[in-house]
């Protein structure tokens, strides 16, 4: 079983996790309005994927319990 400490520490992590992963997607959305939808930059490109590895290392994290 896991013990209390670690529930926590992944808690507290996937906290963490979603609030950065929160202000990502904030960051593209504003991006994508300002661009009308055309085009998104290379740091948008970036902050999907940086997205994407963090929506798994939380679903990873998830799945352990």
């Amino acid at each position: 079983m896991w013990s209390e400490a670690v529930l926590k520490a992944n808690y507290e992590a996937n906290q963490k996790d979603l609030e950065r992963m929160r202000k990502i997607l904030d960051s593209v959305l504003e991006e994508l309005e300002q661009s009308k939808g055309h085009v998104l930059s290379i740091k948008a490109l970036k902050d999907l994927e940086e997205l994407e590895r963090t929506a798994r290392r939380v679903r990873d994290r998830m799945r352990r319990h």
